[in-house]
């Protein structure tokens, strides 16, 4: 039976001008930081715009191919953070990449009525048994190698083989060093649902080769499994 193609999203755009050509493109998904420090982080009052821009990229659902979405990255919210978390502000999706608890993202869940995703920093093959605590409590996870003193973006890679048997009970989505150069490799070996893509792609942070993304796109494309 044919594995689906997984779903892209390319992560750390700035810029309303990328989001409109990223999506246009053919991404799925795109992501915008709201991590202070980060060097992609956007501010609140700049975001909504961010994913505007990303919408009248988005190709026609006529043509047969569904909305890009937008996904917004946070680490550990406050309760005083939430109001600018809710729906309403151009993102369909929540991804938490701090520590949240189980029962932290069942809260959040139930107080946002959005969706979320949970992001689980990978330093041993320990930690992706984590991974089924989280069913029924977020929409997806989303894997991505630990590095000391910074949450993503780094393009470290989790080891391949740590992942080659790795079944969780709901979707899950791959980061770190997905670029054209990797993604065969990768989908070679690995079924996820959807891959998830910054540095690979940058000119500098924030800023991506749009050349790159494209053939991104089209290496993920051309990947349909048998």
């Amino acid at each position: 039976m044919p594995v689906a193609t997984p779903l892209l999203k390319i992560c750390g755009l700035r810029e309303p001008a990328q989001a409109t050509a990223i999506a246009a493109l053919g991404a799925d998904a795109i992501g915008v930081i709201a991590v202070p420090g980060s060097p992609r982080y956007v501010p609140p009052p700049q975001r909504p715009g961010v994913f505007a821009a990303m919408a009248t990229g988005c190709p026609s659902m006529a043509a047969g191919h569904p909305a890009c979405f937008g996904v917004l990255v946070v680490a550990d919210p406050a309760d005083d953070q939430l109001e600018e978390l809710a729906p309403g502000r151009g993102h369909a999706v929540l991804q938490l990449h701090g520590e949240e608890s189980v029962e932290r993202c069942r809260e959040l869940g139930d107080r946002l009525g959005v969706r979320l995703w949970k992001a689980l920093r990978v330093r041993t093959p320990a930690d992706l048994e984590r991974a089924a605590a989280y069913a029924g409590v977020v929409e997806a996870l989303l894997l991505d190698a630990w590095c000391s003193g910074q949450l993503g973006g780094t393009g470290h890679r989790i080891p391949i083989e740590w992942l080659e048997d790795f079944r969780p009970p709901l979707p899950w989505w791959l980061a770190g060093g997905v670029g054209p150069g990797t993604v065969a490799e990768l989908l070679a070996r690995l079924q996820p649902d959807g891959l998830d893509a910054s540095s690979a792609l940058e000119e500098r942070p924030g800023v991506k080769d749009l050349a790159r993304v494209a053939a991104l796109v089209a290496a993920v494309r051309g990947s349909a499994r048998a």
